[in-house]
């Protein structure tokens, strides 16, 4: 019976047992444990925390930490959990003197909460104290052992307990407290946080000092008693004072920090690839720069630095901190404004790519009208004709739109959407010739990043380990985070892009503009190397841009008015180039400018025309140049034509002995062209008249003055509302499909074609208006406004 009574009790033990062990393996832990948003921080590699954005519920809660430093751990152990890493979630001696100890005293004075406890209690939601719920809490914590290691056990208690007011977790508290990094805590400081969680209402920094001196510095000596620090290090950690009132966070890339959010980075520890010393110089220096331009109520800019080599960017500086009613907060990297003439060197480098032109050939430069579109140069000057390069240095406009025309603004379209640009969101035909003026928009980030890894496949061509990547529409999305794979693309280096001598001769070519007159001495700067740059001016002066490369790095500068009110003086040059020389000032350079001899060959050059050398040309050079020059044609500017004996007339068969004539060589532009060029260029020389009597091959048109008359007095009228009207001059032409080129005291005013009437108003006094049809006739003629009618 005895026996029998036994084998019952132990089956209905092994029964509570087998019970027990399955509520328990039941009792439902917090899924999550901690359903808390986060801090959004981003951080450089080092380290250094360039800024935060504070949790949705108002928490200054930085994500989970994986490792805590030493100094930290070793003092939150001695303080919290001595025996933390030998007892399995609840410590029995330590809630038996916890027990006593209030029972002596009468109230509670020690709590006898392992770490696992007090996990379990602040995932819960810190829920009152009854011993209902210390008896759960020492269940859960003995589960929460089975389910998580030691190290993610004390991970979790120092990322979400309470460090006073709003400051949570280790991280938080030691940015917001100490201004540093856990890692870099002192003995004192980390023993000050140690024991701050344990009562946060109660101490906290700036109150209660001497309290919370006296529980830093028990446990100071404690960890001196344990041998864990020496006498020196006791005396000095107590004399150090205690933390004051929080301190504000650094904030050293806001805009990047908000362009984390928009892409899913919220909440998250994001560590990027910014050099927190570049950053900081940057940031002051465009400060700086803007300043002196508000007199000019010029209030914004932007600046962004990348890493050539390595596509990282180092410096993201979206705007400059600034009085709000100027948005500050706006992100103008990535917002989209007109490119102006940052796109030229892109075509430039697509016609040398077609053998369209040479680095030195001749562009027309002369006024032009193309359906409604009437392009002008920034200086409202033409120059006839010019080199291609120095239209390239210069940012004549005239030239890249005859250019962009020639080669095809809807192929110009899809290769720029191919190389990055997919601001370009619209057909060809919407943007049209005007694409390359500024007519579309684009972003700093992209356009930065388009000359950055134009450059980065030409110079991957020299050394393979050079990383080249590929334009999607998430481009260069993950360049600013650290151990973000690159995805590589093998296409991107098809001639059908652009081959790697066309961009070696687009960036020659970009070394040769003029530096700001505050610039003088560039030369003497630490990165003296020849930089690669262009700049760019939007219609109505509203923004003014800045790109450079310097073999190491790539620098884009915007400056303007984030709500696009445009200013006089606005330009890229002026405004945005001296920034850009000031940041290059802060970098390394790298004078890599390797021939890529694969991909040239030596062409006999006309000096005067630019193009490969026909047999009239005298004056030749022999330069290395992109292979595709072998399809493009020879000088047509050099002509043989036939002269008297005294050289003075041209002449012909119908009207000359041929053994008598002079054959000569002569470097001829078109009309329209020619008067214009000659006003730069005085040595040229027009071809001679044909000598009386000589057929020409052309008929001779007429070019005649209609109203008014050579030296006539003119009235301007005045009109009904008190301004001042304009007098309607008026020409005539002998070939009804000829255009006549108006000009008023040197000042081209527009073009005319069957209808040859300008109306003008000019001041009193006297004026010369001169007229040209585009067979280079010429017709002057002086008049003197006397007043207004």
């Amino acid at each position: 019976m005895k026996n029998k009574i036994e084998s019952v009790l132990k089956n209905r033990l092994v029964q509570l047992l087998m019970l027990g062990s399955v509520l328990f393996l039941l009792l439902p832990l917090p899924d999550p444990l901690f359903d808390q948003p986060y801090t959004t921080t981003i951080e450089s590699s080092e380290g250094q925390l360039m800024g935060a954005r504070i949790a949705n519920d108002g928490q200054w809660r930085f994500p989970m930490v994986d490792s805590l430093p030493i100094k930290f751990e070793t003092a939150l152990l001695y303080f919290e959990d001595e025996y933390f890493y030998y007892h399995p979630g609840v410590n029995p001696v330590s809630i038996f003197k916890a027990f006593i100890t209030n029972v002596k005293t009468g109230s509670i004075k020690r709590g006898g909460s392992t770490l696992s406890m007090q996990v379990i209690r602040m995932a819960r939601g810190n829920q009152s104290r009854t011993v209902f719920q210390k008896l759960w809490e020492t269940l859960l914590a003995l589960k929460l052992e089975l389910f998580y290691s030691k190290k993610e056990i004390i991970n979790l208690y120092a990322s979400h307990a309470p460090f006073g007011g709003n400051v949570v977790g280790i991280s938080a508290a030691s940015w917001r407290y100490f201004s540093r990094a856990p890692e870099q805590l002192s003995w004192a400081e980390a023993a000050a946080l140690a024991v701050l969680p344990n009562q946060p209402s109660i101490i906290f920094p700036g109150k209660n000092d001497e309290a919370f001196r006296t529980k830093r510095n028990k446990l100071l000596t404690k960890l001196f008693e344990n041998n864990l620090i020496d006498a020196t290090t006791l005396e000095l950690a107590q004399a150090e004072e205690l933390p004051s009132q929080p301190h504000d966070l650094p904030q050293f890339a806001p805009h990047l920090l908000g362009e984390l959010v928009k892409k899913g980075k919220s909440g998250q520890r994001n560590v990027v690839t910014l050099n927190p010393r570049l950053q900081q110089t940057v940031n002051r220096l465009l400060k700086s720069h803007i300043a002196h331009l508000n007199a000019n109520y010029i209030f914004n800019g932007a600046v962004l630095v990348v890493d050539l080599l390595s596509g990282e960017t180092k410096a993201y500086v979206g705007n400059v901190d600034t009085e709000e009613i100027h948005s500050p907060s706006v992100d103008i990297i990535q917002s989209k404004r007109s490119t102006g003439s940052l796109l030229k060197p892109f075509l430039y480098a697509a016609a040398l790519d077609e053998g369209l032109i040479t680095p030195k050939q001749l562009l027309g430069d002369y006024p032009v009208f193309f359906e409604g579109f009437a392009p002008k140069n920034f200086d409202l000057q033409y120059r006839g004709a010019v080199h291609a390069d120095e239209a390239l240095t210069r940012s004549l406009n005239l030239p890249f739109v005859m250019l962009l025309k020639e080669y095809g603004y809807q192929k110009f379209h899809q290769k720029l959407r191919r190389i990055g640009m997919n601001s370009l969101d619209r057909p060809a035909d919407h943007y049209g010739l005007s694409m390359i003026l500024g007519g579309a928009e684009s972003s700093l980030w992209e356009l930065v990043n388009m000359y950055a890894n134009l450059y980065r496949v030409y110079r991957n061509s020299f050394d393979q380990s050079i990383t080249t990547l590929y334009l999607a529409d998430n481009y260069f999305e993950h360049e600013y985070l650290v151990n973000q794979p690159l995805r590589q693309i093998p296409t991107f280096q098809n001639p059908e892009e652009f081959s790697i001598a066309s961009t070696w001769s687009m960036l020659e070519a970009m070394k040769g503009l003029n530096r700001p007159d505050d610039f003088a001495g560039w030369e003497q700067f630490r990165s003296s190397t020849p930089i690669s740059w262009k700049t760019g001016t939007s219609f109505g002066f509203r923004d003014a841009w800045a790109i450079g490369l310097n073999g190491r790095y790539a620098v884009g500068v915007w400056v303007g008015n984030a709500d696009g009110e445009g200013r006089p003086g606005l330009v890229g040059g002026k405004a945005a180039a001296p920034l850009m020389f000031q940041v290059f000032e802060q970098l390394e350079s790298d004078p890599f400018d390797e021939v890529p001899t694969s991909e040239t060959q030596l062409f006999k050059i006309c000096k005067e025309s630019g193009q490969k050398a026909n047999s009239y040309c005298e004056n030749t050079m022999d330069t290395s140049l992109p292979m595709s020059i072998d399809h493009s044609t020879s000088c047509s500017f050099h002509q043989l034509i036939h002269l008297d004996q005294t050289e003075t007339y041209q002449v012909n068969s119908s009207c000359y002995d041929v053994n008598q004539m002079v054959h000569k060589s002569w470097f001829m532009l078109p009309p329209v062209q020619a008067w214009y060029y000659r006003q730069y260029n005085t040595d040229y020389q027009s071809p001679p008249k044909f000598k009386t009597g000589c057929e020409q091959a052309t008929s001779i048109a007429t070019l005649e003055m209609i109203y008014p008359k050579a030296n006539a007095k003119v009235f301007i009228p005045k009109e009904l509302d008190g301004t001042f009207g304009q007098t309607v001059f008026e020409a005539a032409h002998s070939n009804t499909k000829e255009i006549i080129y108006w000009h008023l005291d040197g000042v081209y005013l527009g073009s005319t074609k069957r209808v040859h009437q300008m109306g003008l108003f000019a001041e009193p006094g006297k004026h010369e208006l001169h007229l040209l049809d585009g067979q280079g006739q010429e017709l002057n003629l002086n008049f003197t406004v006397i007043g207004v009618l």
